[in-house]
């Protein structure tokens, strides 16, 4: 039977030879996360079951970061829970101030996830992963629990759509353009529980980081995952740095697609999704006056090296508009260093920006970054709806690094092109 890529992985999880679309599979889980709003639910049930001990001390990670650095005592009993609960039952990968990163840039950089894994976690941008050739998916913190304690998950099998990406991204188009792009094209439900897989030769063109940052939008058109085949780009990434033996798959050349998208590299410019939906998309050309109040660059999607040096080539020697406020977040303490190391936070601070130790803060409207009533944020996160990073009243607007930044100089949402 010839399969996909995402059914690959679900047979060999659950020890079978093949699935097909709508089949429902316990499978065997490589990492099972959550972080410190999620887990507390997950530890909750885990203790109310009686659980003794989780079932692998190495792959349950916790991660504080949605309120982390705490912002206040509600946040810091949160977390407090995961502490006692990672000291309780000897989990290794329990992430805290100091060592903790945005999760689903920090676990591919410490080499906890890689090619061929499934990974389930207690919060929907898990799909990430699949940048690296995994199966991973976000779930609710129940599932997160039974996970922890006896490794495993249930699945029903995803059909599957393929978007055929072609040609080379135009000068500033990076990951969150085409991702923006296609969920403008299908909207926030066109693959709602399908499997988003990406081929073609514009994949050559892109950064791991892209990848990443694709894959993390998944969700925002509903997915249950977003897959790429691991290519050598992928491979130089692991290589070193996942603590695992990995496992590469390929769909075979006869796999079923429910639907298939061709993508054009010609066709997509820079992307704003305006308020309040990720497809609400719209070109740069076609965006109008949009004066800002703020600017943040960071968060699980786009807060990664590449990122920041995007912008930091755009900011450079420039100010930000006056009253406009600039978050710049790291989104791990490896990143921090090397941007820090790398004379980027010289850049950004003499901009007149400030930069923040890694936290989601901001992005979930949690702490960092709160909007007023009637203010508007350009921002490199993953969601824009109604008061997601503050007042209801308030309104996010999505783009890529590369924008942020020129809008962070300009005061009003615009290309690099009109700054530089």
């Amino acid at each position: 039977m010839n399969m996909t890529i995402t059914e690959k992985i679900l047979a060999d999880h659950a020890g079978l030879k093949s699935v097909k679309p709508g089949q429902l599979v316990n499978c065997k889980v490589d990492i099972a996360l959550a972080n410190d709003i999620t887990a507390p639910i997950s530890i909750k049930e885990f203790r109310r079951i009686g659980a003794k001990k989780v079932f692998d001390k190495e792959r349950v990670v916790l991660v504080a970061d949605h309120f982390a650095p705490n912002k206040d005592i509600e946040s810091a009993t949160q977390v407090k829970m995961l502490r006692d609960f990672a000291n309780e039952f000897g989990v290794v990968n329990f992430y805290d101030v100091g060592r903790m990163g945005i999760e689903h840039t920090l676990l591919p950089e410490q080499g906890l996830v890689g090619p061929g894994d499934l990974v389930i976690g207690a919060d929907s941008h898990t799909c990430t992963y699949g940048a690296l050739g995994a199966f991973a998916s976000g779930v609710g913190s129940t599932d997160l629990a039974a996970a922890m304690i006896t490794g495993e998950a249930w699945y029903r099998v995803p059909e599957a759509m393929l978007f055929n990406l072609t040609g080379k991204p135009k000068k500033w188009v990076g990951g969150k353009d085409i991702i923006l792009y296609i969920i403008g094209k299908i909207g926030v439900d066109g693959a709602l529980y399908k499997s988003m897989e990406y081929k073609g030769d514009m994949i050559g063109h892109l950064t791991q980081d892209d990848r990443f940052t694709i894959c993390n939008m998944a969700i925002e058109a509903g997915a249950k995952n977003g897959i790429f085949e691991a290519d050598n780009v992928t491979k130089e990434f692991v290589n070193g740095r996942f603590k695992r033996e990995p496992k590469y798959y390929a769909s075979d050349p006869g796999a079923n697609y429910l639907e298939k998208f061709d993508i054009e590299a010609d066709d997509i410019e820079l992307q704003v999704a305006f308020p309040h939906l990720p497809s609400n998309t719209r070109p740069i050309s076609a965006v109008g006056e949009v004066v800002v109040d703020q600017v943040v660059i960071g968060s699980c999607t786009n807060g990664r090296l590449s990122d920041l040096k995007t912008a930091a080539e755009i900011m450079k020697g420039k100010k930000v508009a006056k009253n406009v406020r600039v978050i710049i977040i790291p989104a791990t303490p490896t990143i921090y260093k090397q941007a820090m190391n790398g004379g980027l936070f010289d850049v950004f601070l003499d901009a007149g920006a400030v930069v923040s130790t890694p936290t989601c803060g901001p992005c979930l409207g949690g702490h960092m970054g709160i909007l007023a009533e009637g203010e508007k944020a350009l921002t490199t996160t993953n969601r824009n709806f109604k008061g997601r990073m503050g007042h209801p009243k308030s309104e996010v607007y999505l783009a890529g690094p590369a924008v942020a930044a020129a809008t962070a100089i300009a005061g009003k949402i615009c290309s690099p092109e009109d700054v530089i």
